[in-house]
This record gives structure tokens, sequence and C-alpha cells, in this order.
């Protein structure tokens, strides 16, 4: 079993690299010196926190506990994860929202304040640029956060496009909150334990809410949101206070909340059949073919105006040629890149995310198939170091969702 963990950790480094690598284009190795480090980063060290560079900084991958125990501590009780190389930035003006929706495929109109939304910043051809959970906060503010990876091309981008919609008489700025430090709480008790560091209701915050509010002292922006598929919040905490936070959500949980890396953030999110940015969704890869019609508003389907709206638009009625789905397979755990077969054995798509359970205690993946094969209980082949192994496609998440919505 030890060496299946080692495994485990392995391949998800290779699986994190892998998606720095193709989302940053360039080496995922930087030089110790040149990363950077969060405001937690002694704090991770003391805990025994295993840094590994990622986007650019020196992240955790795991602590004294295993990837596998950690991502099952996570849904049984909860994990504390530091997420402070993602990029918060916020959008104010009076025209904000008409600017942003000329980027994204998301009714951002259609919000009520306090609400968000997983959204898709697209290019010309309806590619992703990045996918990204974003907030109207007030119909002048609009808060967003984007993938560490992608930080440098999404912020070219929409400057890009701010220059010149502001150059048409467009009211719009923007903020780049590096001042801030992100922290996120998953899991069965990351309610209860919040709720013991602020005087605000947090049973009446639900999944996609956002709320300005005083945590521990600290002046925060709360969303009930995550990346696990289980209740939670992501914090976006003054980085002076997120230490003090970081103990203070610890020892209110009386050790059952975790300090937990990006590995069993990784395997969390693949057992919630969540996109990894790099991997699961590229330029090339429309929001359709990914699985995030959803995430298209009714009104942006009758009226387009985002980028590459054609492609997408042409697609939600045609339907696309290709579509993610999941697997559950035999044999080692299926691995980015390798092959999917029908069961006469031709080439009907490849896989982008895979690993074992921790949760489930079996082979779990997801990857892209030609349409006609989408369809769950269809039976495939998955080619693994040369040899075919027995797999079936199957619908996600993997582990059902906990969110906590209004009953």
């Amino acid at each position: 079993m030890r060496g299946g963990l080692w495994q485990l950790g392995q391949s998800i480094t290779r699986r994190l690299a892998q998606a720095d690598k193709k989302s940053v284009g360039r080496r995922f190795f930087a030089a110790e010196s040149e990363l950077k480090k969060t405001a937690l980063f002694d704090f991770h060290v003391a805990h025994g926190g295993k840094m590994v560079p990622f986007a650019g900084w020196s992240m955790p991958i795991q602590y004294k506990d295993s990837i596998m125990d950690s991502t099952v501590n996570c849904r049984q009780n909860g994990g504390l994860f530091d997420v402070s190389h993602m990029c918060g930035l916020s959008l104010k003006g009076k025209d904000s929202i008409p600017f942003l929706e000329t980027l994204v495929i998301a009714d951002v109109a259609g919000l009520a304040p306090g609400t968000g939304t997983l959204t898709v910043f697209t290019n010309e051809k309806g590619g992703a640029i990045d996918d990204s959970v974003i907030t109207k906060v007030t119909d002048d503010h609009l808060y967003l956060v984007v993938n560490a990876g992608c930080r440098d091309k999404d912020l070219a981008h929409i400057e890009e496009h701010m220059k010149a919609f502001k150059a048409k008489g467009g009211d719009v700025s923007w903020h780049i909150h590096d001042e801030r430090s992100l922290l996120a709480l998953q899991g069965p008790l990351a309610a209860p334990v919040l709720q013991h560091l602020t005087k605000d209701d947090l049973s009446k915050l639900y999944f996609g809410e956002f709320r300005i509010l005083d945590i521990n002292g600290a002046h925060c922006f709360l969303t009930r949101t995550g990346y696990t598929g289980e209740d939670g919040f992501e914090i976006s905490v003054p980085s002076e206070h997120a230490l003090d936070l970081a103990k203070a959500i610890l020892e209110k949980s009386e050790g059952k909340v975790r300090l937990t890396g990006l590995g069993a953030r990784d395997s969390l999110r693949l057992e919630a059949g969540l996109c990894l940015y790099g991997n699961d969704m590229e330029q090339h890869t429309t929001p359709v073919e990914a699985g995030l019609t959803w995430a298209i508003g009714k009104r942006r389907r009758a009226e387009g105006g985002f980028l590459g709206a054609e492609v997408i638009l042409k697609q939600l009625e045609e339907g696309p040629a290709v579509r993610r789905v999941g697997f559950v397979s035999s044999g080692p755990p299926a691995r980015s890149h390798s092959e999917i077969q029908n069961e006469e054995g031709k080439n009907i798509g490849e896989i982008t995310s895979g690993g074992f359970s921790p949760c489930l205690k079996k082979n779990i993946a997801m990857g892209y198939v030609k349409s006609g094969s989408h369809k769950a209980g269809t039976k495939v082949k998955i080619v693994i170091r040369g040899k075919t192994y027995d797999g079936a496609v199957t619908k996600m998440p993997f582990v059902p969702t906990k969110y906590y919505k209004p009953t």
C-alpha cells in the first residue's frame, strides 16, 4: 500500500506540473530563489509541508499525513488549503458588467448582488483561456479569482480589452488584490468552525454567495464555494492577518480540520468531477466540449456578445464533436494522455486526468471522447503503458457533492 501512496503522490505531482507547464508555457521547475512565497510559507514548513514549485510559487503538496489520508479527512472532517497563489481582482465602474460580459460566457448582469458563478474566459475561436469564479458584489463592483498558472495571460488579456473598452468611453477600472491572501476551508466542519470566528450568521449564506465581513478581527471577502465538492468557503483575508486566521481555524476545530496540500486538492477535485485548467480544459477546448454548457447564461445563448460566441452557439445547436466524460477502469490508474479506444480497438479519445480515488478506493478518470461514445455505461478500453484495460464511461461527480443550498 505504501508504494501505492508514493505513486499517487508522484502522479499528482506530475499532473500538477503538467497543467502548470501547459498553462504558463514555461519550465515548471524554476530555481528555488525565483519562487514566490505565500504569507503562510514558514507556517507550512513548520508543519511538515513538503514544498514543491507550482505556477511560480513554492506550495505544499502534502504535510506529514499521506495524500490519501488527507483527502479522506477533508471529506470526513475538513481541510484548510492555502490558495494564495491564485489571483483575486476587482473590476469597478458603472460599465464593469457590460465590459466583463464581452470576455466571459456568464450572465453577469443577471446575478443578484452578493452572488457568483463559475464562468469561462473565451478566445475568438470559442476556446477556454481560463475558468474563473466571478461574483457580483454590487452593480458596479465585480470580484473574480483566476488560476495561478493563467495569471499573466489572463491579466494581459483583460488589460488589452479594457484599454480598448475605455478608449470608447467605457467606465471600468481594476485592482489586483496582491495585498490579500486566499484560504479555502472545505468539508463538513467548515461552517461550524468558521462560525466561531465571526458574528455573522453563516447558516444564511448559501453556495455561490458572497459577503464582506469580519472574521477573527480581519476584514474579509467570504465566498461559500470551493474546489472539492464539499461545503466550504474561500476566504480572502489581508495578508498580515492570514497566519492568525489559519491558526484560529485549526485551533477551533480541535485538530479535526487539517492543513491540506495541493496533492489532496487535486484528488478531491477529480472525485468531484471538476476541471483542472491546463489538463481538462485548454485554449482549444470550448465550454460546450468541456461539459460547462450550464455556465452559459440563457440570455447569453440568445444574444452572444462574448469572444467566440459564433463557434459556441453553433455547438449548442448542433452538438460538439467531442465531450468531456468520466471513467472508471481496471488495472493501473489511467493517466493524462492515455488513449481511449472503443470495444473494436479504434481510437475515440484520450484521458486528461486520472488517478486512484482515495475515497472510493477505485480508479477514476476524465477525458474527451467522440460524441456518440459519451453515454454513461459505454464500455471502453484504456491504453496504459502499451497494455489495454477495461473501462466504462460514467457520470460525474464520482463522489456526490455536498454544497450548502436552501432546502
